[in-house]
Formats: structure tokens, C-alpha cells, sequence
């Protein structure tokens, strides 16, 4: 266990207490990308497939059988095509009554998923500049010492300073981009499964059996945009 340790603490001793602050940011974004993961997988986030045969199921007029292929599922598109079946199935013939409630339990479901993701960006934004903070706090104590020395400069001295200060750099790039990449791939994942609640709920509504949209205008219509898509 020792020999695990000592590359790292030598690292920490080099680069100072800012190396160990991104140490410390860098598992609590590992954790929290872990945590994020598991929510998708859990939640379903991209398989459709489901959802797909539910609305197959409803245009064949087998509501019933809908309802239950949705009931008991996390997944965000099943959670909201659910609430808009039993809406319907209830009676409310309004397309636009329908789409609010479809809209509601979507905006809800993706910010539960969206949640978490603004830390991960202010990790990916912050961590570069933490490197670079520690890189111009070692150039000045670099640059301190070659003062210190006086006439007999060892260039040694300096060029070992400078790179033990670019370790910072180096660390808070090294935390950085690995952050961006995934919080850019949570972030598609999560526009495809709006895109998919959209999609799927437009169908629904548009193909439902007895939807009315007598209590909206045409202009009304053109205009209007659901609330999940924002």
C-alpha cells in the first residue's frame, strides 16, 4: 500500500497544497459522474423502445395495454407519455390540457436528470485556472530563489523550479478535460431524450382518438411550444 501512496505524495509535495485541491476536486467529480451514470442507466436515458410499443399499443386502441407497458417505469419519455394515456384515458379531449401535463412531468423528470450538471462545468472551468493559479505562485518562488542566489546562479534552480510549478497546470488541465468530455456527452444524451418526449408525445396527441383542439385558435397553434422543449 505504501508503494501505491508514494507517487502521489510525491506529486502533492511538489506541486503544493493547489495539486492537492485538484486531487480533492477531481474525486468529487469522479464520484459525481459515477452517481450521474448510474441515474441514467437506472432511468433508461436513450432506449426508446418501450415508449415506441406503448404508443403502438394506444393508436391500435389496446389503451389498457399501454398504460400498463408504461406503469412502474423511471424512464423520463415513459413517465411522460404515462401521464398524458391516463389523461386521455380519463376523458380530457383538449390537446392543449394533454400537452401541459406531458410537458410538466418532462420538465420535471429531465431536471431531476439534469441535476449535478453545473458542477461539473464550474469543475471543468474551474480547474485550469486553480492549475495556472499554482503555476504562477511556484514562478515566484522560482524567480524568489534566483534572486536569493544572487550572482551565483545555477540555471538548474530555476529550470527545476518552473517545472515543478507547471505540474499545477498539467493537474488542472489533466481534471479538466476529462469533465468536459463527459459533461458534453451527459449533456447530448439528455437533448436526444427531450427531443425523443417531444417526438413521441406529438404523436400521441396528434394521433389520438377523440383529442380536440377546438378550444385553441390557428394562430395559437403555430405559436405554441411545448413546455418541455424549452
Amino acid at each position: 500500500m505504501s508503494n501505491l501512496l508514494t507517487p502521489a505524495t510525491s506529486f502533492i509535495e511538489l506541486g503544493g497544497p493547489v495539486v492537492a485541491i485538484l486531487i480533492g476536486v477531481s474525486v468529487f467529480a469522479l464520484a459525481l459522474i459515477g452517481i450521474k451514470l448510474g441515474m441514467f442507466m437506472a432511468w433508461k436515458v436513450g432506449a426508446h423502445g418501450n415508449g415506441k410499443r406503448a404508443l403502438d399499443h394506444w393508436e391500435r386502441g389496446d389503451r389498457d395495454g399501454a398504460i400498463t407497458l408504461l406503469e412502474g417505469r423511471r424512464s423520463a419519455l415513459d413517465q411522460s407519455l404515462l401521464a398524458g394515456m391516463k389523461q386521455l384515458a380519463r376523458g380530457d379531449k383538449f390537446k392543449e390540457d394533454v400537452e401541459e401535463t406531458i410537458g410538466a412531468v418532462a420538465l420535471k423528470k429531465l431536471h431531476e436528470l439534469q441535476r449535478g450538471f453545473r458542477t461539473l462545468e464550474a469543475i471543468a472551468q474551474l480547474a485550469p485556472l486553480l492549475g495556472l493559479f499554482g503555476t504562477v505562485l511556484g514562478m515566484i518562488d522560482a524567480f524568489q530563489k534566483l534572486q536569493t542566489a544572487g550572482n551565483s546562479v545555477d540555471p538548474s534552480i530555476l529550470a527545476g523550479g518552473i517545472w515543478v510549478a507547471l505540474l499545477t497546470t498539467a493537474a488542472g488541465l489533466a481534471v479538466a478535460m476529462p469533465v468536459s468530455l463527459v459533461l458534453t456527452w451527459f449533456e447530448t444524451r439528455l437533448e436526444d431524450e427531450r427531443v425523443a418526449i417531444q417526438t413521441l408525445s406529438s404523436d400521441l396527441l396528434n394521433g389520438g382518438e377523440g383529442v380536440s383542439t377546438s378550444t385553441v385558435s390557428a394562430d395559437e397553434t403555430s405559436g405554441m411550444e411545448p413546455a418541455y422543449a424549452t
